[in-house]
């Protein structure tokens, strides 16, 4: 459902969903029952100037009825946010997409704290470009390609090519040479195969019992010393997208990536760390453009700081 609100500053407008019964007379005490613990003046303050809206875009007054209304929205208000020392760097644009490089630690969209400091908040900001929305999402802690639709007109004829699986993806990754002790030795290049699964609730994605949803071919590209180690520079061709794939798919050969806090053990939180970005980069996306009906492929100008040699 479209929001009847612009975006603002970036951001969209929140839509809330209110319930089809339940205690509330009006769409005011449902947001008090929310939120009132927080700020129940400024929620009082946001209905008599007009900020909260039905559909259609119609303001709504205190005594708005809750069955009146399946969804408002309004604007958050949004903390302030310290900049993120890292940096977008565009590689193509034209009237249907944009192609950029995204850096670590920056999220593709926003949530939780990082709101402002997202690649989509800031890119709509920076290229005035509102009905800016990415095709598919990377990591925060994940560099590299990612794709974004510029064209309402033309966004579904690129959603259609990444639910059909006919975008090729291609990333880059820095682990041991070799498995941790205890793990099998493996033969590249190897099929990674199994049932992936990740709660909303749970941090980290698990590989369960059951038929393999998840799916990832891994080739080792080089091998090099770095600080008395033995280190590889990975290929990885995921042919699923599952959260998380292709750092539990490398964690479960032994070979976990490197500065991963995730995989294979979940580190203490810790403040980010800019010297020791996760070694995992999306070096490549192609596909026949469907509006040129030509091939297309897009490749990254990062590098990944460990492979350096």
């Amino acid at each position: 459902m479209q929001s009847p609100l612009p975006v603002r500053d970036g951001v969209n407008a929140t839509r809330l969903r209110l319930p089809d019964e339940g205690p509330w007379e009006t769409a005011m005490d449902y947001m008090m029952h929310r939120w009132g613990h927080i700020d129940p003046k400024g929620i009082e303050d946001r209905f008599d100037a007009g900020e909260i809206v039905g559909e259609g875009g119609i303001p709504l007054s205190r005594a708005a009825k809750l069955e009146d209304h399946t969804f408002i929205w309004y604007y958050r208000t949004l903390p302030p946010e310290t900049r993120l020392p890292v940096e977008i760097n565009i590689l193509h644009q034209d009237e249907h997409i944009l192609v950029v490089d995204k850096p670590h630690f920056l999220p593709t969209t926003p949530g939780g704290t990082y709101i402002q400091e997202s690649a989509l908040v800031r890119l709509r900001n920076l290229l005035n470009l509102p009905d800016l929305i990415p095709m598919h999402r990377l990591d925060r802690m994940t560099a590299g390609i990612l794709l974004l639709s510029t064209n309402p007109e033309t966004r579904g004829k690129y959603q259609v090519l990444f639910e059909k699986r006919q975008v090729q993806k291609d990333y880059e990754c820095v682990s041991a040479a070799t498995p941790a002790a205890g793990y099998p030795a493996v033969d590249f290049p190897a099929v990674v195969r199994n049932r992936m699964t990740k709660s909303r609730s749970y941090l980290l994605a698990e590989v369960v019992d059951g038929e393999p949803n998840a799916e990832t071919r891994i080739e080792q590209i080089r091998t090099f010393d770095a600080r008395a180690q033995r280190r590889a520079l990975y290929r990885l061709e995921p042919h699923t997208g599952k959260t998380h794939q292709l750092r539990v798919h490398m964690a479960s050969l032994g070979l976990g990536i490197l500065h991963d806090a995730f995989y294979p053990d979940l580190l203490d939180k810790a403040p980010d760390d800019y010297s020791k970005p996760l070694q995992l980069l999306a070096r490549g996306i192609r596909f026949v453009d469907p509006i040129s009906k030509k091939p297309v492929e897009y490749r990254s100008r990062l590098e990944l700081s460990e492979a350096r040699v």
